[in-house]
């Protein structure tokens, strides 16, 4: 019966993954034929080892794994072998089925199962960040804690499980081990792992601080901005994840930018050399750390994706772009504008600049709001950015109209000025619409 089930899963998880036209439905297909495949491999393995019942040399080596320390060792063989504790976990179901070993035995194949996935996570976690060797530490930990705790109660263990699974009286030797057993371990495997979790959840305050002094920190680099610090090729294969630790980037990249708008209008207006040079240096980190992300997304996109994560990538290489924008509006905008002013020797008095400076708040106050959005997905604050556009008009128009009258000094140093607080108004309109194409990809991406 069993073997009829996993056919007819892996027939439909075939005909999905053949011709359904959706990536989801295809994935849905692989799944479902892998559960069948898997079944139907269980079935295979308990009609292969039929003929095993009559022969002696097995029948002792599977007495002899009533011995925990020796059913450990080889659970923890096997799995390390064949890198897969279910697939120890399902050998030793289906050595059950045959009434070959005991429950105790069972038990002890399967701790030594759960010990063996350490060397998967130890072997996985070489070459990668230091917060994946603190998760493979964790993991070791906590499966060589749970199996020395059991070891040593593998006779009282059994009796347990014995008592919550169901018995079969009417048989007796190996046809109720064939019976009984099987149940048995696939009941102590799950009591097993609940049980060890709810006892060491306890201790995951000791077990952290143990792992974080056990796991050297790496050789600390030299601060730079610019320089990513949560991209690593290691999350590609798992796009999901990857493309947070992409709006972890944005977000830093976001930052620098805001810090840039903060104080781009006073360095143009009155700053000195050591000011600008300042903003362009920012720039620079701010033109690295964007390459680094659309590098990264690059590769990522080459993946195999479903929806939403392409629209995701689509959003994320908008307000990557934008950003960078803004980095570069400040650096060609109000950068440059601070070295004509301090050439031309142009000094703005506060009647001049108090109109600019309001528009530069408004400016700000769009772009740290749109940024704020992005980061917290928050997509009525991204509707309030984009209905920002008539109010930060006005007052653009009136701060046009104020420093029209510089003209009519009729020096040359007037019109100088009132060229400058036309370019800067200019850059606080560029830096006001990238802000609200920052919110308009947000919400093109949510529609």
């Amino acid at each position: 019966m069993v073997a009829e089930y996993s056919l007819v899963l892996i027939a439909v998880g075939f005909v999905a993954d053949l011709l359904a036209k959706s990536q989801r439905v295809r994935h849905y297909g692989i799944a479902l034929m892998g559960l069948g495949l898997l079944f139907f491999g269980m079935d295979l393995m308990g009609n292969a080892t039929v003929p095993l019942k009559t022969y002696e040399p097995f029948i002792r080596t599977m007495q002899e794994m009533r011995s925990p320390l020796l059913g450990i060792l080889a659970g923890l063989c096997f799995t390390a072998i064949v890198q897969s504790s279910s697939a120890t976990t399902g050998v030793v179901i289906v050595l059950g089925t045959q009434g070959f070993i005991p429950l105790e035995a069972g038990i002890a194949l399967i701790l030594g199962a759960n010990v063996g996935t350490c060397v998967t996570a130890v072997l996985s976690a070489i070459g990668t960040p230091r917060e994946a060797v603190k998760a493979a530490a964790i993991h070791v930990v906590f499966n060589l804690s749970g199996a020395l705790l059991l070891v040593w109660f593998v006779p009282q263990f059994a009796d347990l499980v014995r008592a919550v699974s169901p018995s079969e009286p009417a048989l007796s030797g190996a046809a109720r081990l064939a019976a009984e057993v099987p149940r048995q371990i696939a009941n102590a495997h799950t009591i097993f792992n609940i049980g060890s979790t709810l006892v060491l959840l306890g201790l995951a305050g000791p077990l952290a601080s143990l792992v974080e002094r056990a796991v050297p920190r790496a050789r600390a680099e030299p601060p730079r901005e610019g320089r990513p610090i949560f991209l690593d090729t290691v999350y590609l294969d798992q796009p999901a994840v990857a493309l947070d630790r992409v709006k972890l980037e944005l977000q830093r990249l976001a930052e620098m930018t805001k810090r840039m708008v903060e104080v781009a209008l006073g360095a143009a207006l009155k700053g000195c050399d050591s000011d600008l040079a300042s903003l362009r240096r920012r720039d620079v980190d701010v033109d690295e750390l964007h390459g680094s992300i659309l590098t990264y997304l690059g590769q990522l996109s080459m993946r195999d994706l479903v929806e939403p994560l392409p629209r995701r990538i689509q959003e994320y290489l908008g307000v990557a772009n934008y950003l960078e924008n803004v980095g570069d509006a400040v650096e060609t905008g109000f950068v440059q504008l601070g070295y004509r002013r301090i050439e031309a020797g142009v000094e703005f008095r506060p009647h001049m600049t108090q109109h600019i400076e309001r528009l530069g708040g408004e400016a700000f106050e769009t772009y740290a709001k749109a940024t704020t959005a992005f980061a917290e997905g928050n997509l009525q604050a991204a509707r309030d950015v984009l209905d920002s556009k008539s109010a930060f008009n006005r007052i653009s128009t009136d701060a046009r109209g104020r420093i029209a009258g510089l003209i009519t000094e009729g020096s040359a140093k007037g019109l100088a000025t009132y060229r400058l607080c036309g370019k800067q108004v200019d850059g606080l309109n560029r830096i006001h619409t990238l802000a609200r194409r920052i919110a308009a990809a947000m919400l093109h991406a949510h529609q």
